[in-house]
């Protein structure tokens, strides 16, 4: 497994999320390393090379693959003739190529945050509580060259994955007279709840964290009475990469 440094880079909401991967693949000194970027089909982002940009155009989804210190392009654009074209990873000049995909996982919440309610000021929740995330994922991977003491070049190749979506899952949270309105019959309990929100997600490949807005059904008959039923929270997701 490769080795993986986590700097405090934060992502944007959605519609952000392709300018803040370009900020953090080229404005973060240490992000994910891949030895050598997988085969596969990319989307073309970005580069600062114009030869490079001209010899792509308008074809924008690509199958890629690295051959030592070059990457080989196949364009097989919809009703036109496959094109193939190899480039030569150079010092000074870089490409970032997407991929997009759906990404399902398991998380953890380790707090809530809930706001003011009535009179009980704003809340730390930290119990049990555990989510089934579903959502859009995009991998951003920066090719550039770097050099050795002994001056051989070598591709070098950072990724940092984004997403968003949408997660649901099981909790607990603590009930007593305070946050029922004085109706519960027990002086405190952990009740079950039942949550679901929508999340932005930073996957590091070693562990995924993320930023959640959600909510919180109470089960049983104190449900009706408690102050935060069905009232936005606001919390962390976080997940270890077992692939």
């Amino acid at each position: 497994m490769p080795h993986f440094n986590f700097l405090r880079c934060v992502s944007g909401w959605p519609g952000l999320l392709p300018v803040a991967a370009s900020t953090l693949l080229t404005g973060c000194a240490a992000v994910g390393r891949l030895p050598t970027l997988e085969p596969g089909d990319y989307q073309f982002f970005r580069t600062n090379d114009p030869a490079l940009a001209a010899t792509v155009g308008r074809d924008r989804a690509l199958y890629v693959e690295q051959k030592h210190d070059s990457l080989t392009f196949l364009a097989q654009p919809a009703g036109g003739a496959a094109r193939q074209f190899s480039y030569a990873v150079r010092r000074g000049k870089h490409v970032i190529l997407l991929d997009r995909k759906f990404d399902l996982d398991v998380f953890t919440i380790p707090f809530k945050a809930r706001p003011p309610q009535g009179p009980v000021p704003v809340q730390l929740n930290t119990n049990f509580n555990a989510a089934l995330y579903f959502g859009r994922r995009l991998d951003f991977y920066h090719v550039n060259s770097r050099q050795h003491l002994n001056g051989r070049q070598e591709p070098q190749i950072r990724t940092v994955g984004l997403g968003y979506g949408l997660f649901t899952g099981l909790g607990s949270t603590i009930i007593n007279p305070d946050v029922t309105n004085q109706q519960t019959r027990v002086a405190e309990y952990e009740g079950f709840v039942v949550h679901a929100g929508a999340a932005t997600i930073y996957d590091a490949r070693i562990f995924n964290l993320g930023l959640a807005i959600g909510f919180d059904q109470l089960l049983g008959p104190d449900g009706r009475h408690w102050l935060y039923q069905r009232k936005p929270w606001f919390g962390v997701l976080f997940g270890l990469d077992l692939n």
